[in-house]
């Protein structure tokens, strides 16, 4: 998958991550952040994965780190697929704001930011299901990986991050069709209250990262 021409048959799932990044570079918009978005929950997931796989539990902790590691592992594979079905929602919010103006672009404008912000919903959501998975590594994983797990946490807050900041970018783009902001958190308060959310799971990750970091970065200390 090398020529320019063929970007739009790029995917996550699918391509070289040299061809996915490149096709990313360009001035397209999809793939754009949202499927950013995804490639980072991806990348939380797979580390927390190698981290469980690495980690050698005590007898009591067996079954509990091993539906850690399943929920990783399948998060990793899920994480792509939204991904893409993000950058499908991001094809469909451009397409609309090309159409001539008039009712049909309105419509269309209302609709595709109502998907893209869905799209971008869901994988907060999944998102915010891996913090106490990966915060529980951080305590009880194998301590010679402290480092991944927060390098982990970074990739985690980057996707909740992109997913809180989406939602509310597409709902805001509402006003674009004629709605006021109050009007769009009337119709839409599921995702009006999931830009909340997203931020309080922040606060958690920097919460959860703050209490590890000294483990992961010993040098980055005015202690010395």
């Amino acid at each position: 998958m090398g020529a320019m021409a063929d970007f739009e048959t790029v995917t996550t799932q699918d391509s070289t991550v040299e061809a996915w990044t490149q096709a990313l570079a360009e001035s397209k918009g999809s793939p754009g952040g949202g499927a950013g978005t995804g490639v980072m929950l991806a990348i939380a997931a797979s580390l927390a994965s190698m981290v469980a796989g690495y980690t050698d539990p005590a007898e009591d902790q067996r079954r509990e780190l091993a539906e850690i590691h399943a929920r990783a592992l399948g998060l990793r594979s899920a994480a792509l697929e939204l991904a893409d079905g993000d950058a499908a929602a991001s094809e469909a919010f451009g397409a609309a704001f090309r159409l001539e103006q008039g009712p049909e672009r309105d419509h269309a404008i209302r609709q595709a930011s109502v998907d893209a912000a869905a799209a971008s919903a869901v994988l907060g959501a999944r998102a915010v299901e891996a913090i106490e998975d990966l915060g529980w590594l951080a305590a009880n994983g194998n301590p010679a990986l402290i480092a991944d797990v927060v390098v982990a946490f970074g990739a985690l807050r980057a996707a909740v991050t992109g997913a809180r900041t989406n939602v509310s970018f597409d709902l805001a783009t509402l006003r674009s069709a004629g709605a006021t902001l109050e009007q769009v958190r009337a119709e839409q308060p599921a995702l009006w209250a999931t830009v909340q959310q997203l931020n309080a799971a922040l606060e958690r990750i920097d919460e959860l990262t703050a209490a590890v970091d000294h483990r992961a970065a010993p040098t980055d200390t005015d202690d010395l």
